[in-house]
C-alpha cells in the first residue's frame, strides 16, 4: 500500500542519513585527530627551534661582553699615549 511504502522509504532515507551522519563523525573524528598530530609535530618543532635561538643568544650575549671589555681595554691604552 502506498501508506507502507511511504513508512518504508522514510525507514530507508532515516538509515541512509544516520549511516552518513556516523560516517561524517568518524571522518570529522580523523581530521581532528590529523589536526592535534599536526599541531604536536608543529609544537615540537617550535620548542626545538626556540632552544636553538636561547643557545644562539645566550652565545652572542656572551661575545658581546667579551668584545665590550677587549673594546675598553684597547680604548684605555690608546688614550693613555
Amino acid at each position: 500500500t502506498r501508506a507502507h511504502t511511504h513508512t518504508i522509504q522514510n525507514c530507508l532515507f532515516s538509515r541512509l542519513c544516520s549511516g552518513s551522519s556516523s560516517s561524517m563523525i568518524a571522518i570529522d573524528n580523523k581530521i581532528e585527530q590529523a589536526m592535534d598530530l599536526v599541531k604536536t609535530h608543529l609544537m615540537l618543532a617550535v620548542r626545538e627551534e626556540v632552544e636553538l635561538l636561547w643557545e644562539q643568544i645566550k652565545e652572542l650575549s656572551e661575545r658581546n661582553a667579551q668584545l665590550e671589555s677587549e673594546n675598553y681595554i684597547l680604548r684605555t691604552l690608546r688614550d693613555r699615549d
